[in-house]
């Protein structure tokens, strides 16, 4: 049970903002607090009560940046105590170190790119209006790095003097929220645990708790189509009969409190409290504070797919590691905005995306390095409002020049995609496996038919090209080709095993050269066999794509058809 023990702290009086700024920023701070004074700050608070262990085992060294700059506002009095309370976490499990800094500079892409993750400590306010800061920041999560706010930081990057006027609306989609409606800031709430089970919710076991704090109400971009909500207000044992219609209010009861969710390949926790010093102090509050963090610095794996999206087919695949997405060459006569449209339409989170398909009636262009940073933001908005995230994309080759390959691997990097798919030529494949390793992003060998593609038709000729390579270079198992080529796709995964990457789904009417795409285990592809020889060998692909080749205007009756019989034998599977 969360609750006050002792007298709040005050929140920091006003001052004015050159004051401040001078007195924080450029005085005080600099780019970074030493450990002396981390030090100091957890010897200030001895009620602090951290957790001894991590409930992951760090994959590497982690670095934690805090920053907790407030422009045009005092500040939260919790920000000292939770810096200190985050600091002698990192230090007491070895799970991460921090560095705490008030100094936008911190930003630059050069120096971004040393942390794991970036926690916005109660940052109330336009922390920096730089475009080329604000881009790295954001390409930083986007590109695989993470982000975790609390309370205040919904009303980051707004002009806080101008009545919260919003001042960079991405960031506010990136968090999944915007707002700072509350009612008195010793408000007692009954919680409820949204998704019990979830990695990030153990320290409570299955049981909700009462709590005590200022809580900001979710508003603006907030919305389970696009957040994993984790707790929130139980409203059958929360006081909530003289709710005042001014902003704090919401006609659908959802008092979401605390979330995780995906940008691109960012991985994003936030908490709408986080008011009152006292919060940072709880030993529970901490242990759940600890997963979060874990989690956005990429040690402890949850699922972010979005709360309105959860069905027990797909709570079974979570469980699996499998994630199921629409191919974008299924819906290639489309453009890739409607291909998103889609995807949301039929239930699913997940799409690949391909280098030859327009974007958009007003972007038409294709899909490519040619689009500008303003398009590339088009793109993450319209992903993120379908709740759908974007996670292959197939170009036809890849570079064998140093520069060529860096031009790919870095357009991969901005569109935060896990894999590409490509044919590239075996003699790049020595460079390519090097990018693959700095830049954390797989290449799948896609395979065609035998005159298209010699090299990578069939499963031996995969093994080959792998051969001395790392496990980010493997196998894009196209069953279709597999089936027409006359290879048997259940042997063919068998031989392959842990090379597969990522695979493109289909069952055929009959297995040559004219088979076309049926829906799924109506065909000649074993489908249901294929899948259980996944299962047993435990692969965890990149997506299982569903990539629909027949009917192409009128398919999504039968695309359907495929989602209900891979929902059904992934129920089956334990």
């Amino acid at each position: 049970m969360i609750k006050s023990t002792r007298k709040q702290d005050k929140v920091l009086s006003n001052v004015s903002r050159r004051h401040f700024l001078q007195s924080t920023s450029m005085i005080a701070w600099g780019l970074a607090v030493s450990q002396l004074g981390i030090g100091a700050l957890a010897a200030d608070d001895p009620e602090i009560q951290v957790p001894s262990k991590a409930p992951a085992v760090p994959k590497k060294q982690r670095k934690l940046l805090i920053f907790d700059l407030n422009v045009g506002y005092g500040g939260h009095g919790s920000i000292k105590t939770a810096n200190a309370a985050f600091t002698l976490m990192g230090n007491k499990t070895g799970a991460f170190e921090t560095v705490i800094s008030r100094d936008p500079a911190v930003f630059s892409k050069d120096s971004i790119k040393q942390f794991d993750a970036v926690f916005l400590n109660n940052t109330v306010g336009n922390l920096f209006e730089d475009i080329e800061l604000r881009r790295s920041l954001l390409e930083f999560v986007y590109a695989g790095g993470g982000l975790m706010g609390v309370h205040g930081t919904s009303v980051a990057f707004v002009n806080w003097k101008q009545g919260g006027k919003e001042d960079w609306h991405e960031f506010a989609v990136m968090l999944g929220m915007r707002g700072a409606s509350h009612r008195a800031n010793t408000e007692k709430v009954f919680m409820k645990l949204d998704d019990p089970g979830h990695p990030l919710l153990v320290c409570f076991g299955r049981n909700g708790f009462e709590m005590q704090d200022e809580f900001f109400r979710p508003k603006g971009t907030y919305s389970r189509n696009r957040d994993r909500v984790l707790l929130g207000f139980d409203i059958d044992k929360t006081d909530l009969k003289n709710e005042p219609h001014d902003g704090c209010y919401r006609e659908d009861k959802d008092y979401a409190m605390a979330w995780v969710r995906q940008y691109g390949r960012g991985r994003i926790f936030y908490t709408a409290f986080g008011h009152h010093p006292a919060i940072f102090r709880d030993p529970r509050m901490l242990e759940f504070y600890l997963a979060g963090t874990q989690f956005v610095l990429g040690d402890l794996p949850a699922p972010t797919i979005p709360s309105a999206k959860l069905t027990p087919a797909i709570r079974a695949q979570e469980k699996l590691g499998w994630r199921l997405g629409v191919e974008a060459y299924t819906f290639h006569k489309y453009t890739f905005f409607e291909t998103v449209e889609k995807t949301a339409e039929l239930g699913l989170a997940f799409m690949g995306a391909l280098s030859f398909q327009k974007v958009s009636k007003d972007i038409p262009k294709n899909f490519d390095l040619s689009l500008t940073d303003d398009e590339l933001r088009e793109i993450r908005l319209k992903l993120d409002a379908a709740g759908v995230s974007l996670l292959t994309y197939y170009i036809q080759s890849i570079p064998g020049d140093e520069a060529g390959c860096r031009k790919i691997f870095e357009f991969g990097r901005k569109i935060g995609i896990e894999t590409f798919m490509s044919e590239p030529a075996p003699e790049s494949l020595p460079l390519i496996d090097r990018f693959c390793e700095e830049y954390g992003i797989n290449v799948a060998l896609h395979n065609h038919d035998q005159k298209a593609c010699p090299n990578y038709w069939n499963p031996e000729g995969i093994l080959k090209a792998c051969e001395g390579r790392s496990k980010r270079i493997g196998a894009c198992a196209d069953l279709g080709y597999w089936l027409r080529a006359g290879l048997d796709p259940v042997k063919s995964i068998g031989v392959l095993k842990d090379r597969i990457i990522t695979l493109q789904m289909h069952d055929l009417h009959e297995s040559d050269k004219q088979g076309h795409d049926v829906p799924w285990g109506t065909g000649v592809s074993k489908f249901e066999e294929v899948l259980n020889e996944i299962h047993r060998l435990g692969i965890t692909p990149t997506m299982f794509g569903l990539e629909y080749s027949y009917n192409w205007l009128e398919s999504m009756p039968e695309i359907r058809k495929c989602i209900e019989f891979f929902n059904k034998i992934s129920l089956g599977l334990k």
